[in-house]
């Protein structure tokens, strides 16, 4: 028979413990993901499990705890960001336009056009009544 210990059926109030409890913490795990990660390799999701989150979810998540955290999380997405452009620059492969479309870049061309177009309007105008005649009538 399986019987759970006293400490495992205990619940923590608020839900299960945060797994970083200062930015100072989360940023030096962020550190160390870039540190460690070569140039053209950095993606969300590795950040994710670097830091240790079993889904890139839990990450953007914590975006949500506070302001600090949400800045510290915001500043390492652009790093990763950053990643892709100088990955795209040196390899200019589909896969790093996808990652940046991801962050929101658009490879949508926008051509505007302008044209001027003259319209040519007939008025009679009979002497007689004083009044301008409907040329489509």
């Amino acid at each position: 028979m399986f019987v759970m210990s006293e400490k495992l059926t205990e619940k923590h109030a608020g839900g299960r413990p945060r797994k970083y409890q200062t930015v100072a913490e989360m940023q030096a795990a962020i550190d160390a993901y870039v540190d460690e990660t070569q140039i053209g390799e950095m993606t969300v999701t590795g950040l994710a499990l670097s830091l240790g989150f079993a889904s890139r979810q839990a990450l953007m998540n914590y975006e949500g705890y506070s302001e600090e955290f949400h800045d510290a999380i915001k500043r390492a997405k652009l790093r990763v960001e950053n990643d892709y452009e100088k990955s795209l620059r040196k390899r200019g492969s589909a896969g790093e336009i996808f990652g940046l479309k991801n962050f929101g870049w658009s490879d949508k061309q926008e051509i505007e056009q302008t044209s001027e177009s003259r319209v040519k309007f007939i008025v009679e105008y009979d002497a007689d009544s004083d009044e301008a005649e409907d040329p489509t009538a």
